[in-house]
């Protein structure tokens, strides 16, 4: 059974996702976002706090725990040591449909860039990559909708 879910967010550009998923984080009990890359943080590098995330995740990120890392590659390393299972959402020749999570341990949970995913660097250091199966024309959903099958699944 997991007791902790946290997330990486990596290279995800729009605030309004980003608001969206802290939401969601909330609202399914995770008990830490990591905003790595480009991602935009709930409070920017001048230490003012970001309007347009709080908006969208009405007052979520004061709510659920969270940091700015550096080193996405770092990070993993170390919840690796934690015992933590990492797996990130991308559609890869490697994927297994999302119902399939191992859930035997505590999961650090990986979201990519809206447009290019997951970066391969990444990929090669999960334990476990997963997928949604589309059934219509469109090859994806929205991060922000991802985020939320996925973590309801994992609950």
């Amino acid at each position: 059974m997991i007791s902790q879910i946290h997330l990486l967010l990596h290279n995800i550009r729009s605030t309004h996702n980003v608001g969206a998923i802290l939401r969601t984080a909330d609202a399914t009990g995770v008990s830490k976002v990591y905003f790595s890359g480009y991602t935009p943080a709930p409070i920017d590098r001048f230490g003012r706090a970001r309007k347009d995330i709080s908006k969208a995740s009405l007052g979520a990120e004061k709510t659920v725990a969270w940091e700015s890392v550096e080193s996405d590659v770092e990070l993993i390393k170390r919840l690796k040591k934690e015992k933590f299972k990492i797996v990130a959402v991308e559609q890869d020749k490697r994927s297994i449909n999302y119902k399939k999570i191992t859930k035997n341990k505590n999961i650090l949970l990986i979201l990519g860039n809206e447009v290019d995913g997951v970066d391969k660097l990444i990929l090669d250091l999960c334990d476990e990559i997963v997928e949604i199966p589309m059934l219509g024309i469109k090859e994806s959903l929205n991060v922000s909708v991802t985020a939320g099958i996925i973590l309801y699944a994992l609950r």
